[in-house]
């Protein structure tokens, strides 16, 4: 018994935001942005729009392309940092509004990692339940970027992405190897410094400790890249397949600059990898499986195709993810 990625979705806000309006606000010159990240433009929520709104449109297209009967789905899994509220979780709330009235829902807060752990948890569960699971990765990180901090709001943006993952009766298919890896002694690297059990809002004085601050953005890149591409190995030696045996990998799109610097490591050639970040940005755990969606027609997907995910993010989290179609 394996599993089977049935379907994917995606969705990105309407409002686009262009480097020039960046580099305007924080004085930088023309094309500085695109230089040092690759990124082009990056996409903001609506004000009226929340993490859930985004969520189920994702899942809403997932779901639509292919007719799925949304009565045989056990589990909603949500990966998110951006819920729309601290209590009580999202995911409940988009299984509601997406009609999936018979299944579990879960948020997952692993970062830029989290679809790793997502689609790693779904399919353990598809396997072994024998029940469709509808994973979605979503954020807004446009409303958890401080807008004077250049580190990161030349990065963040705002997407989600879905992914349908059912029991598969061949038993190759699904994940063929799974490597999830920590580095906490890197834990401040990234961080919203306040607001958690540590430092209560009530505790806050200055509204930007709210707010996503990077406080080493070279280290930062150093340890994502090392991370990635070590995970990449290692998941790659378990599953028994060398880099030439992947159809396309799909890593976290962090910025230009990490994704090349993990494609030489792995010495993965630019037809064998699928990428997002140039017009839409990072949006931290909902990159992967928008990405897989968005690039989708194009990539010619064949049942049997062996796909490649990695990422790392704050925490640090992250690992490496084989699923074969």
């Amino acid at each position: 018994m394996g599993s089977i990625i049935l379907a994917t979705g995606h969705y990105a806000p309407e409002r686009r935001v262009g480097n020039a309006e960046l580099e305007a606000r924080l004085g930088l010159e023309e094309g500085w942005i695109f230089r040092r990240t690759g990124i082009r433009e990056r996409r903001y929520a609506a004000p009226e729009e929340a993490l859930s709104d985004m969520a189920v449109k994702a899942g809403e297209m997932a779901l639509s392309r292919i007719g799925f009967d949304r009565a045989r789905i056990g589990l909603l899994v949500l990966a998110t940092s951006t819920p729309d509220h601290l209590l009580p979780p999202s995911a409940p709330l988009v299984a509601h509004r997406l009609g999936l009235e018979g299944a579990g829902g879960i948020d997952m807060a692993g970062a830029c990692g989290g679809f790793l752990h997502a689609v790693t948890f779904a399919d353990s569960f598809a396997r072994i339940h024998k029940k469709p699971v509808l994973v979605i990765a979503a954020n807004i990180l446009s409303r958890r970027t401080n807008p004077n901090e250049r580190a990161s709001v030349i990065l963040f943006a705002d997407a989600a992405g879905a992914a349908l993952i059912a029991p598969d009766d061949r038993k190759t298919s699904g994940v063929r190897g799974v490597h999830l890896a920590t580095d906490g002694a890197s834990y401040d690297l990234i961080q919203i410094p306040a607001g958690g059990s540590r430092r209560p809002f009530s505790t806050v004085n200055d509204p930007a400790e709210t707010l996503m601050h990077i406080r080493d953005g070279r280290a930062v890149f150093s340890k994502a890249v090392d991370m990635m591409a070590g995970a990449c190995e290692k998941v790659l030696t378990q599953a028994g397949l060398d880099i030439s045996a992947i159809r396309f990998c799909i890593p976290h799109q962090a910025n230009a600059r990490i994704i090349a610097a993990v494609q030489k490591k792995l010495g993965l050639s630019d037809e064998g990898l699928l990428s997002s970040v140039t017009d839409y940005g990072n949006s931290s755990a909902a990159t992967i499986p928008f990405t897989l969606s968005l690039r989708a027609p194009e990539a010619n997907l064949q049942s049997g195709d062996k796909l490649l995910f990695c990422a790392a993010g704050a925490g640090l989290t992250g690992g490496a993810v084989v699923y074969e179609l």
